[in-house]
């Protein structure tokens, strides 16, 4: 089983980097683009006898203890 993460910025929340990808892709005349945010993509393989459901609230209790910031991050957790 797999478990994939994608982190980014909350919406309210000034994503700098996000700007610089966003100027950048203007200089280059993509300027149709309003917002790019920037995040973190991870892959975590679990256990092949690992029960789903034990593993994604352990995977959620990472996710906000751990993996991510939550006062200024959103995740999604997916399991495969």
């Amino acid at each position: 089983m797999k478990a994939k993460i994608h982190i980014t910025p909350k919406k309210a929340v000034l994503d700098p980097q996000g700007k610089a990808v966003q100027n950048a892709l203007a200089h280059l005349g993509h300027t149709n683009i309003t917002a790019v945010h920037v995040g973190k993509y991870l892959e975590l393989e679990l256990s092949p006898d690992a029960e789903p459901k034990a593993a994604l609230e352990s995977l959620h209790d990472a996710c906000r203890r751990f993996l991510t910031n939550p006062v200024i991050e959103d995740y999604q957790l997916v399991l495969e």
